[in-house]
């Protein structure tokens, strides 16, 4: 096995278990070596320091798999798949839609895997684990026995690692539609064409936390909407009328769907760009008790920041202002790039436009089956909060 050599500053990193070594990090590079071969880790002393696979392609050259010594082989996959999924026993219990691998945070960088009754949503985004394919998914398969497996890698991810990518169907055979359960209340998932892996299992605490504040007569707004979870929640905790807001086509007609699936007869659908609709929709003089924003990752870069801040501040300033006295705004970030702080410093810049008053209600992140691993602060990635507008 090929080694690579880090330099020191990375050693108190790599020691405490964070497995990402860039390019200018490494000391020696070993030669003649392919993307994604597997390598072993040493310090500048000959240390060792784990075993990871290189792409010398990638910002991110090595990627740790173990730090210990090991074999890399089908059954170390079956072994850290099995983990996984027992780390998720309690959500199995309150719903079959579960992410079962989350990269990093389970000790397996570059693959995620969404479970979907029986059905998995696969993506392969490392060049490292592309060399891997195969006994990943028989490792998948013998662990989990799944019905099928579609592959829905992200493509921006695998241009950066020198890889191509292709949408498809890998083992068995997955119907249009997917009809999945979390805490009672139904979704049907699209995973031949929905966004993503299929439904944003993050967000399944936080759709049950902020439908908790919902009072008999409300009137809540859910902006960027995707499938409608947020909306459909509040709903059935006894909103009077939900108002659902999102640009895509194919979200609209699943929002139709789910509404339709848990028989919800008081809402409106409207296809439009939420920046627009905001700015249209203060002018009717329309007013709502609780507003979701739950807008996709404005910022996947850094340099991409302050432009995704900007963004923030005019659709967290409109929304209070659509927001009647003692309302609830539930603000979402899932850009790592964005933190808990940036959303407070945004929101209060909107304040002092708006000279409205709000209270902190409740601070929100990812559900445990994509776990935050404070060794790795990368996988903190979803940021919210809910504040109340007070007179």
């Amino acid at each position: 096995m090929k080694k690579v050599v880090v330099k020191k500053e990375v050693l108190e990193r790599l020691k405490l278990y964070n497995p990402w070594i860039y390019n200018r990090e490494i000391k020696e590079f070993p030669k003649n070596v392919k993307s994604g071969e597997i390598i072993e880790i040493t310090s500048p002393k000959g240390e060792f320091l784990g075993i990871g696979y290189i792409n010398p392609k990638s910002k991110i050259t090595v990627r740790v798999l173990t730090f210990e010594r090991e074999e890399i082989n089908k059954q170390f996959f079956v072994n850290r798949i099995k983990k996984a999924t027992e780390k998720r026993e309690g959500i199995f219990k309150i719903s079959n839609g579960v992410r079962i691998i989350h990269s990093e945070a389970d000790e397996l960088p570059g693959i995620i895997a969404d479970y979907y009754d029986g059905y998995i949503s696969l993506q392969i985004n490392t060049a490292g684990m592309e060399n891997l394919r195969n006994i990943i998914l028989e490792s998948i398969i013998d662990v989990l026995k799944p019905k099928a497996i579609i592959e829905k890698s992200d493509a921006k991810s695998r241009l950066a690692e020198g890889l191509e990518t292709e949408e498809k169907v890998l083992y068995g055979y997955v119907p249009d539609n997917i009809t999945i359960t979390e805490n009672g209340v139904k979704f049907k998932i699209d995973l031949i064409s929905g966004q993503k892996t299929g439904f944003y299992l993050d967000q399944r605490a936080n759709r049950e936390k902020v439908s908790k504040y919902v009072k008999r007569g409300f009137k809540v707004l859910d902006l960027f909407s995707n499938t409608g979870g947020f909306g459909i929640y509040t709903a059935l905790k006894g909103a009077d009328f939900v108002k659902f807001v999102d640009i895509s086509e194919n979200a609209v007609s699943l929002i139709n769907e789910n509404l339709k699936l848990n028989n919800i007869e008081s809402y409106e659908i409207k296809k439009a760009d939420v920046f627009d609709f905001v700015k249209d929709e203060l002018k009717s003089g329309l007013k709502y008790d609780m507003i979701v924003l739950d807008p996709p990752p404005f910022a996947k870069s850094k340099n991409e920041k302050e432009g995704a801040l900007r963004g923030f501040k005019y659709l967290i300033l409109n929304s209070l202002k659509l927001l009647n006295d003692n309302g609830y705004l539930a603000v979402f970030s899932c850009s790592h790039h964005i933190t808990y702080e940036d959303l407070i410093n945004v929101t209060l810049d909107a304040l002092k436009d708006t000279k409205i008053k709000t209270q902190y209600i409740e601070y929100l992140t990812q559900d445990l089956d994509h776990p935050y691993i404070i060794n790795i602060p990368s996988t903190l990635y979803l940021k919210g909060f809910i504040l109340q507008k007070v007179r």
